[in-house]
């Protein structure tokens, strides 16, 4: 296993009950919008990649035929094996495994998705290639992500590796449309909405390295008014809120797809 799993391994272990309860990712009008995106029915088998704690895949699966999750997290997989039995679901599987090789033959869903998570891929151009290979031609892939200004991103990516050690870096508004364009989905819809958090909420469900909570505050607190984050810092009362950009996007795998590999 390589210093990158383990850091992710490491992180998500520790983040995975926290995680699984922040507003920002049980919030079901986004849930919605995502469902809404991918025209899910009862009909669809669905993949959803670094699942994490099981959110997009327990909604997605009170809908559709049956859902599976991977995610290279044990402990993320335990907890969307208990939120799955708090909402009574059955048509749902967990695997464990790296989404980089995923363990699937060919044209196997209907609908293949990721949320949040593309910011901590290596290589999201191969994630997303898995993700094409194994859906059905004709079918549809879904990423939704925060996707950042071009001329913001940087200063974006310092502050969440702070807060996130395992955070790789966020793609750009530019970045993410190429990414789907450069594998060849087609009729392509795109929407934006926003997260709203809390930071010390966050930073409650984060584990950053020694000291950085207290940089990570005076970060936020010097770009209240500035915005050279791109996440509106502000204050609320005396508790200060910002708002992370997400890009929801999907498209169609080509019906003459053939895997690049």
């Amino acid at each position: 296993m390589t210093a990158y799993h383990e850091s992710i391994i490491d992180q998500f272990t520790r983040q995975a009950v926290p995680f699984s309860n922040l507003y920002g990712h049980t919030n079901q009008e986004s849930l919605d919008l995502l469902m809404k995106m991918a025209s899910i029915s009862d009909k669809d088998t669905v993949l959803d990649v670094a699942c994490g704690p099981g959110i997009v895949a327990c909604a997605f699966a009170a809908v559709s035929n049956r859902v599976t999750g991977i995610d290279l997290t044990p402990a993320m997989l335990e907890q969307a094996q208990i939120l799955a039995e708090q909402k009574n679901l059955t048509n749902l599987s967990w695997l464990q495994g790296d989404i980089e090789t995923l363990p699937f033959p060919d044209d196997s869903f209907s609908i293949v998705l990721s949320r949040y998570a593309f910011h901590h891929f290596l290589q999201p151009d191969v994630v997303l290639s898995e993700m094409v290979r194994v859906c059905r031609a004709g079918d549809r892939i879904l990423i939704a992500d925060v996707a950042m200004p071009p001329e913001k991103v940087d200063a974006y990516n310092y502050i969440e590796k702070l807060r996130d050690p395992s955070h790789t870096r966020a793609l750009t508004l530019e970045e993410l449309p190429k990414l789907v364009a450069d594998a060849n989905l087609q009729n392509v819809k795109l929407a934006f909405y926003k997260v709203e958090l809390e930071l010390e909420q966050q930073l409650a469900a984060s584990f950053p390295n020694p000291g950085d909570h207290d940089k990570l505050r005076q970060l936020f607190r010097e770009d209240i008014g500035v915005d050279s984050l791109g996440i509106g810092v502000h204050f609320r009362g005396d508790a200060i809120h910002y708002a992370v950009p997400i890009a929801a996007i999907v498209g169609e795998k080509a019906k003459l797809y053939s895997n690049p590999k």
